[in-house]
């Protein structure tokens, strides 16, 4: 393993021509924040420009993938702070536009953009304890990242709606037959399944695997059409009563009263 460091709770290390990022915030579960989100996205960017890189990988730390946003900042942006939001949009927005291959190594909890990062990447393997869950609505919140568009896609509208609107927890075999994962793995042997998928695809021809990759994912525009769309919404809906109360509740752990805010 060689180069990279921390930047702000995201370790970004290179390892072979594999590019590895790492969510390592582990006494908040990971969750991650707008300094997070802006450390990922000038990884990806400076790794797609990098002609030694062939792949990026994402892996947690702790037992954990990553609980999701840090709801502390959601707050503060349902309240007029827009900054970590920004930092959340740049990356939504450039998940789309990846040119090389994105992996993934999925241990333990996988929450909100813990799992709809993964249907943009282009390999997963999980551990048996991975749990998945989208529970944006819950917050007052609609999907990000084009899940609304990817998720009825690849799993089934039935499926998807499952868990974005009803926010249904999936564990790892759910997940595996909805087609997400390649494999279920054991935790020991899960880093080093990934890095070898990593190795494997480092020695293709770049040029065809780039665009290969890009046939097989079709209309970017369309996807970046759908996150824009649901960038919009989210915003407005992070400016909301509901949307305020669901995440005041979270932090007061108790249940969210949507009564008092119909019609608003």
């Amino acid at each position: 393993m060689s180069g990279g460091g921390d930047m702000g709770n995201i370790e970004v290390r290179r390892v072979g021509a594999a590019q590895v990022m790492r969510f390592n915030r582990p006494e908040k579960k990971n969750a991650l924040t707008g300094e997070m989100y802006d450390a990922l996205s000038d990884a990806l960017e400076a790794g797609d420009s990098d002609g030694a890189v062939a792949a990026h990988i994402f892996l947690g730390s702790g037992s954990v993938f990553t609980a999701g946003n840090d709801i502390g900042e959601f707050l503060a942006s349902s309240g007029g702070d827009q900054a970590a939001l920004g930092a959340v949009l740049r990356f939504v927005r450039l998940l789309a536009r990846v040119a090389k291959p994105m992996l993934a190594g999925v241990d333990g909890l996988a929450v909100g953009i813990g799992t709809t990062l993964l249907f943009h990447c282009d390999m997963v393997y999980a551990s048996p304890t991975a749990r998945f869950q989208t529970p944006f609505l819950d917050l007052g919140l609609v999907p990000e990242a084009a899940s609304s568009l990817l998720m009825p896609a690849r799993m089934g509208y039935a499926r998807a709606f499952e868990m974005l609107v009803l926010g249904k927890a999936m564990d790892a075999a759910a997940m595996q037959s909805a087609g997400l994962i390649n494999a279920i793995v054991p935790v020991e042997q899960l880093e080093a399944r990934v890095m070898g998928v990593a190795a494997e695809l480092a020695r293709k021809p770049p040029a065809a695997l780039t665009q290969a990759r890009r046939l097989m994912r079709g209309d970017v525009e369309a996807l970046s059409r759908r996150t824009d769309d649901e960038a919009a919404i989210f915003a407005r809906q992070l400016q909301s009563s509901e949307a305020r109360e669901a995440f005041q509740a979270f932090l007061e752990k108790r249940a969210p009263d949507f009564s008092k805010h119909r019609g608003s």
